[in-house]
């Protein structure tokens, strides 16, 4: 068989394929019409994973989780557009990698607003000018994210998903040379990630310029002749800014936890996860006693930490995961419990859960 006759056969398929796509927008916004005339969710991350997860296991070819995963999370965006445009805000600036969390999670046809800080997206959110939010909570290097969790006790809005996503920094550059590199651009912290690298190919004795954002490096490059950006690969692109080594971080581990916001409460799944905001009596095994609550109710604990409450000293809460749903029979009860000071800040599909 010929390369065109194998390009043709793909050409078919691809006919094929558009025609199917085409009937499914058509059952979409269908499906939209049904939802605004009964209030329901656009967004039900609960059902993607559902369908994610079954044509996975109906998939005997080259197909991979992570394949159909990639290609389905963009027909569902393309999908939610059709049947309510999305805006979505975040904390940026444009080419931050919460933007690129949120362009996995919402696509490319969403409207996106970049937020200059992270209690910005939640004010934003509060008051009705956007439907979601992408921020980051934690990263497996640097821990929790303090400003998240001080908002999250602050507002009212619910983590509705959430999305872990691998970081790494690119080397972005329009020369071909390396050694014709006067100055590097980067965030110190990105740049600090990076040194590993730099140093493998001479590049530490060369002045680097810190930057606000990685995205304000890469914009720096595009103007700068002998110059490069460590950078995002979205900050790359968005400035297109051709990127010479695509990963170049020294922890290649290296992930971050990013919260997608709302004002909805998600419906259940078997693949659930719940966030609460614990604050506790001031006195000696109140902690203790706490966490035991939660073995007696079998509830499986996922995540504890701690956050000094600014307005009382020395006092703290508790920012806790855990397995389960807000209606599942035993969390009801645990909630019911009068002696716990509880604020539920969601239940959605747990993002490791495969």
């Amino acid at each position: 068989m010929k390369l065109e006759d194998l390009r043709d056969e793909i050409d078919s398929i691809d006919n094929e394929l558009l025609k199917l796509l085409n009937s499914r927008m058509e059952v979409v916004k269908n499906v939209g019409k049904f939802k605004q005339n009964t209030k329901g969710a656009i967004y039900r991350p609960e059902r993607e994973k559902q369908i994610i997860q079954r044509l996975a296991n109906q998939s005997d070819g080259e197909m991979s989780y992570s394949a159909i995963e990639a290609i389905f999370m963009e027909l569902f965006a393309i999908s939610r557009n059709l049947e309510l445009p999305e805006k979505v805000v975040y904390l940026g600036p444009e080419g931050s990698y919460s933007h690129q969390a949120a362009r996995r999670k919402f696509g490319a046809m969403s409207s996106y607003m970049p937020l200059a800080s992270i209690e910005s997206v939640f004010k934003v959110l509060e008051h009705g000018e956007a439907k979601y939010g992408v921020v980051p909570i934690e990263n497996n290097t640097d821990g929790a994210v303090g400003a998240t969790l001080d908002s999250l006790a602050k507002y009212k809005s619910l983590i509705v998903a959430e999305e872990y996503m691998e970081i790494h920094h690119s080397f972005a550059t329009e020369l071909d040379d390396l050694k014709k590199i006067e100055t590097i651009y980067s965030h110190p912290q990105g740049y600090n990630q990076c040194i590993n690298f730099l140093d493998e190919h001479f590049l530490t004795d060369i002045e680097f310029i810190p930057t606000r954002s990685t995205s304000a490096a890469a914009a720096r490059a595009k103007h700068d002749t002998n110059s490069a950006a460590i950078c995002s690969k979205i900050a790359a692109k968005i400035n297109n800014l051709p990127i010479l080594f695509e990963k170049i971080e020294d922890n290649e581990a290296n992930r971050t936890r990013f919260l997608i916001l709302s004002n909805v409460k998600n419906q259940k799944s078997e693949f659930d996860k719940t966030s609460i905001l614990a604050k506790l009596d001031d006195k000696t095994g109140s902690l203790v006693d706490f966490l035991q609550k939660f073995k007696n109710s079998g509830i499986d604990l996922l995540k504890i930490e701690s956050r000094p409450i600014k307005e009382e000293k020395f006092k703290s809460m508790f920012f806790i995961d855990f397995d389960g749903h807000i209606d599942d029979e035993n969390v009801k009860k645990f909630f019911d419990d009068k002696a716990n000071n509880l604020k539920w800040l969601g239940s959605y599909v747990n993002g490791e859960d495969r």
